[in-house]
């Protein structure tokens, strides 16, 4: 039962997401529309029968795509975009059709050597055609749900869990979409004009139907979708984390909390354990075979997306950006591009979507999902952020997050090379109102260190000796008491070293390196934070929103600190 609810859920959603707003008008023109060539109109009791037929042909060819299409094509050694451009081909015929009765009439005889299906006037034959043809080419927004349920269908691992969940998104998905062409068989029983007019809406249905082809067959479908913001992240968002986890295929280790949060948007910068090796690639686009441990000394960011997933689409361009400001400071991308549907195995195809993105980065073809399950992912787009140590420190699922993230990779590639002069943030920010009065970052160096609050003689040069600071400092700067050894791009501490940060921010992380501990204190807050090994940010300060802070961190001697970054 808990596997139906979240699939009914995840198909609810997927069907009233911006993705299929070009699939819409086909189905409520293909529910308005039958095949009475005299103009005549179907009795009150009959007009539901074209409308469910157009539905339940669409969520029946969907699910039956999604689970074994990729798996018989493979088998059957067939083109993987066949089933693709079948349903193209389909839906252009039935446009035919609607403009020519006679063609129409054609396409039911089938239908009626089964007797349940002679209803004169109703359409349902075609209409069901209709709806298989669409199923083929209906690609909702991906998530969790039905991401569990295409791995597992073109991988061969189809159990009871995943047929429920497939049956779950299959009646979840077919409720909006009901209502819809329900609603174009109404109009059309109930509005004179169009009772009056049938043959010109069965024309306009043909004409939208064969608009939608073409759209689909030059991408143009998801240059709409992806312009258009997703209005059910919120509702997807507010999902019982439990509920969204059930279709999670099950791991073990460090990552498992991780994934955790990112599930439930909790996501932040933490070990995540040892960032596992790329695995089963059969194909490098844009670059030669990579690993991760010819990577080691780099900031990774492993981006798992598929070329007609819309929601990765609406990422790309921020992973792109990030990717063109950030490679020569020791930064890289790795796309691995793992297949939601059949069709998304072509190389070609694949090459083609990143050239339309204006994607730059190596990309690694994982077709059998190898990569994929090595990092138990569960959806498209997914990032795992991985440090110059090899270690997984952030996951993402989804949009969004775009400014949280870039300032988490500066923050890795800070602690990889203490004293970087990175470029400005990129102009590329989450459409979602974010605090403009957070506190930029803050060098501690000699060099860069240009918001040091002390007035003590010599001010922050270079050298050791003992710092005074009587008041907390300015907003924004930072003060030091006790003994330190300032040098250019760092401050290593001594006796009674304590730095003192006044910040607006959630949160303030400080860059460390060396072996000892940081003692952060807000007003009677007290926290111990080991330190050891290459340079690495901790958080000194943890809030749930922004807000004017001040605290106060005492560090070991021998320790050396680099920066303060915010979040």
């Amino acid at each position: 039962m808990t596997y139906l609810l979240v699939g009914f859920v995840g198909g609810f959603l997927a069907a009233i997401s911006p993705c299929v707003l070009p699939v819409l008008p086909v189905v409520l023109l293909g529910g308005a529309t039958g095949p009475d060539a005299d103009g005549a109109v179907a009795t009150r009791t009959r007009t539901w029968l074209r409308p469910v037929a157009v539905v339940a042909g669409l969520t029946l060819s969907f699910s039956l795509v999604t689970l074994f299409g990729a798996l018989l094509l493979r088998l059957q050694r067939l083109p993987p975009d066949l089933l693709r451009w079948m349903g193209i081909a389909a839906l252009a015929i039935l446009g035919v059709a609607m403009l020519a009765p006679g063609v129409e009439r054609l396409l039911e005889r089938p239908f009626a050597l089964i007797p349940q299906a002679r209803v004169e006037n109703t359409g349902a034959g075609s209409g069901f055609a209709l709806g298989l043809a669409l199923g083929v080419v209906y690609v909702p927004c991906a998530g969790p749900v039905l991401a569990a349920i295409a791995i597992a269908g073109a991988s061969g691992e189809v159990g009871g869990q995943v047929v429920a969940l497939t049956l779950g998104f299959a009646v979840g998905t077919a409720i909006p979409l009901l209502a819809i062409a329900l609603a174009g068989s109404r109009l059309r029983a109930r509005t004179r004009f169009l009772a009056t007019h049938a043959r010109g809406v069965r024309a306009a249905a043909g004409v939208a139907m064969i608009a939608l082809a073409v759209a689909l067959a030059l991408n143009v479908t998801d240059l709409i979708a992806r312009t258009v913001p997703d209005y059910t992240k919120t509702i997807g968002a507010a999902l019982p984390s439990a509920a969204v986890a059930a279709p999670r295929v099950s791991g073990t280790g460090a990552l498992e909390p991780c994934l955790d949060d990112a599930l439930r948007g909790a996501a932040k910068l933490t070990d995540c354990g040892p960032a596992p090796e790329f695995a089963g690639i059969s194909e490098w686009i844009d670059s030669p075979p990579l690993t991760l441990a010819g990577l080691r000394g780099k900031v990774v960011l492993v981006d798992f997306w598929a070329y007609s997933c819309v929601n990765c689409q609406r990422e790309l361009p921020h992973v792109q950006d990030w990717y063109r400001t950030y490679a020569p400071f020791g930064f890289q991308v790795v796309g691995v591009h793992t297949p939601e549907y059949a069709f998304e195995r072509d190389p070609d195809n694949i090459t083609a979507g990143a050239k339309r993105l204006g994607l730059t980065f190596p990309i690694a073809v994982d077709n059998d999902y190898a990569t994929w399950k090595a990092y138990q992912n569960i959806a498209w787009p997914a990032g795992y952020l991985i440090d110059a140590n090899g270690v997984i420190r952030l996951v993402n699922f989804g949009e969004g997050r775009y400014a949280e993230t870039e300032r988490d990779i500066r923050a890795l590639l800070t602690a990889a090379q203490p004293g970087v002069a990175l470029p400005e943030p990129s102009g590329m920010t989450d459409p979602a109102p974010a605090d403009r009065r957070q506190t930029h970052e803050i060098y501690l160096g000699a060099q860069r260190a240009r918001d040091y609050a002390g007035s003590d003689d010599g001010g922050l040069t270079e050298g050791t000796r003992d710092f005074t600071a009587a008041d907390p400092p300015p907003l924004g700067e930072f003060s030091l008491t006790g003994q330190w050894s300032v040098g250019g791009e760092s401050l290593t501490a001594g006796r009674d070293a304590v730095i003192t940060l006044s910040f607006h921010a959630a949160t303030a992380y400080l860059n460390v390196s060396g072996e000892g501990a940081l003692t952060a204190t807000e007003g009677s807050h007290i926290s111990r934070l080991p330190v050891g090994g290459a340079p690495n940010i901790y958080p000194v300060a943890e809030h749930p929103g922004s807000d004017d802070r001040v605290v106060s961190v005492a560090v070991s001697p021998g320790l050396s600190v680099y920066s303060f970054t915010f979040g």
